[in-house]
């Protein structure tokens, strides 16, 4: 990485020579916009975000509790879980977790199953 520091972008007014400065803003990659901001671009993370921390939750207590290789598959039911909210989305992957948490069970021999 380069440490030498970036030149300025907006052009000093005193100089003089003869090309157009407004024919294009530059813009530095640390300056780009950002995308802009509504309320239901927002709003439509809570979902994802309160299931992914429900099954954190149940990682770091519950499972723990629980004996090793309780899960019939690999990945675990609630790493798969968390994987398919997290690629899918809260209702998309909710269904394949909840699917997955369903099959898991003695009447299925298990295996390797990721998420696709």
């Amino acid at each position: 990485m380069c440490s030498a520091p970036l030149p300025d972008p907006a052009p000093d007014a005193a100089h003089d020579h003869d090309h157009d400065h407004d024919a294009g803003e530059v813009v530095w990659p640390s300056r780009e916009p950002l995308p802009e901001w509504t309320p239901d671009w927002r709003l439509s993370q809570w979902p994802r975000t309160g299931l992914l921390a429900l099954i954190r939750l149940y990682q770091v207590t519950l499972s723990r509790a629980l004996p090793a290789n309780t899960c019939r598959f690999y990945p675990s039911c609630s790493r798969y879980g968390f994987q398919a909210i997290q690629k899918y989305g809260a209702v998309k992957g909710g269904l394949m977790a909840f699917w997955r948490v369903m099959r898991c069970n003695p009447f299925n021999p298990g295996g390797f199953d990721p998420v696709p």
